[in-house]
């Protein structure tokens, strides 16, 4: 069966780690790439349950458990029509090496079910989550496996998944992330993907300029207007830039003149979302919509894209015309955002083009903050505390500090940039992924 998406991420972390000296130093690891690149298991199960009219549905429900030398199984649920093993299995492999990257102690895995929750009412919907975590309930488990949200699965969706486990298990414990602060949730956890992509892009500006610039003055293009993109625009426009685009799946809204979006806007738009609605039902706005469009090759000149939609949203030519608009960064809020093409455009510039290029930051690496504040969310949990805001929020710091100088770092020792050329931080980030998870594995007798 072929699997296009999974293909696709492999190749482009095997294609990184090829062109490191990594294999040349320790030639063994290629048979941890062999051994890394089959999931540990895939769950697969039907989901049957009953819509509002008393008519039963069917749908097909997963869980691929992908590693676990790190610690538990560590990634989100996702309900939507196009969710087929290839999706999680691309998913889940980047999961293993973005936990990596975050220093914690969580393996890998993804999983979810081809469920639509649009057009379906809230009934439906929980009565959907009830017949889906009756099954994995039997497969999960706070020190096995701990899913968090994904698309199509927010709190709410969150609240009946944990609420089934622990009818079915008759045990409270931190099974899922993205908890209510109320019964177990960490704080900042719903800002943590948007807030860590922007902590993760400010490393990137400071390090390029040497310090003397920030976001500051900044025009920033984010596609996407769901959470990740909300809460990277509210950071990005509290740290003085300015953001001039978001999107969903039917058009791309652009700012025009010097209409950008404002806090209001963005926390309108965030209404609209929970209750399933379209940008096009933005009412009294000053923006250019565009159907059908995304915003790259719509916004004109800008310093810094941000991808927060899903998988393959920034083709090579659009990677190509965010070049000549001028933009100096590039890093996703979304999974494999970008496709290889765009990546090889991204990183031909930054070889070609020494300090002037664009920097292109990878989603395994830019976008781990979510998964992060996940991971100090099941800490609280086992110790049965609450941190607050602010500590969280330092942590989350501190961890997008830690994983972009771990990057930065690994390239530098395995991909020997030239005078004056930003480092290749996909290529560090793959490296240093692959190198923490493949020791931990070879520690542990999974390959030898």
């Amino acid at each position: 069966m072929a699997e296009p998406e999974f293909e696709q991420a492999r190749k482009e972390l095997v294609s990184t780690l090829e062109s490191s000296t990594l294999f040349e130093k320790n030639p063994e690891y290629k048979k941890a790439l062999e051994v890394v690149s089959i999931p540990e298991r895939i769950i697969q199960f039907r989901v049957v349950w009953e819509n509002d009219k008393g008519e039963c549905q069917v749908n097909k429900g997963y869980r691929v458990q992908f590693n676990s030398a790190l610690g538990p199984y560590k990634g989100g649920l996702r309900l939507h029509p196009t969710v087929n093993l290839s999706v999680l299995k691309f998913l889940g492999f980047e999961q293993i090496f973005k936990n990596a990257l975050t220093g914690l102690n969580m393996g890998g895995g993804k999983g979810g079910a081809d469920f639509d929750p649009k057009g379906k009412s809230d009934n439906e919907i929980r009565k959907f989550c009830v017949a889906f975590m009756r099954e994995l309930s039997k497969h999960i488990g706070a020190d096995t496996d701990v899913p968090a949200g994904d698309i199509g699965v927010g709190g709410r969706e969150i609240g009946w998944l944990f609420g089934t486990y622990r009818a079915e298990r008759n045990r409270w414990e931190g099974v899922l992330t993205g908890k209510g602060g109320s019964w177990g949730g960490s704080l900042i956890r719903p800002e943590a993907t948007g807030y860590g992509l922007i902590y993760y892009v400010e490393h990137m500006i400071q390090y390029a300029t040497g310090g003397k610039e920030s976001f500051a003055g900044k025009k920033v293009a984010i596609s996407g207007s769901g959470n990740v993109a909300q809460y990277a625009a509210l950071k990005v426009i509290e740290l003085g830039g300015t953001v001039v685009s978001l999107s969903d799946s039917k058009g791309a809204l652009i700012a025009t003149d010097d209409n950008c979006f404002t806090p209001e806007v963005i926390h309108n738009i965030a209404a609209l979302k929970i209750a399933r609605k379209s940008l096009t039902d933005l009412e009294n706005h000053p923006f250019k919509y565009i159907e059908g469009a995304r915003p790259w090759k719509e916004v004109g000149k800008v310093d810094i894209a941000l991808p927060c939609a899903t998988q393959n949203e920034v083709s090579a030519d659009e990677a190509e015309a965010l070049i000549a608009c001028g933009a100096k960064f590039i890093a996703e809020g979304s999974n494999m955002g970008c496709t290889q093409g765009a990546i090889d455009a991204f990183e031909a510039h930054r070889k070609a083009n020494a300090g002037n290029a664009i920097w292109y930051g990878p989603g395994k690496a830019a976008n781990a903050g979510g998964v992060a504040v996940s991971g100090l969310e099941m800490a609280q949990n086992s110790q049965r505390l609450k941190w607050t805001s602010e500590e969280v929020d330092q942590k989350l710091k501190g961890i997008m500090k830690a994983c972009f100088e771990n990057c930065l770092e690994t390239a530098k020792e395995y991909i020997t940039p030239a005078e004056g050329e930003f480092p290749s931080l996909v290529a560090g980030a793959n490296v240093a992924g692959f190198k923490k998870v493949a020791a931990a594995m070879q520690d542990q007798g999974d390959w030898w």
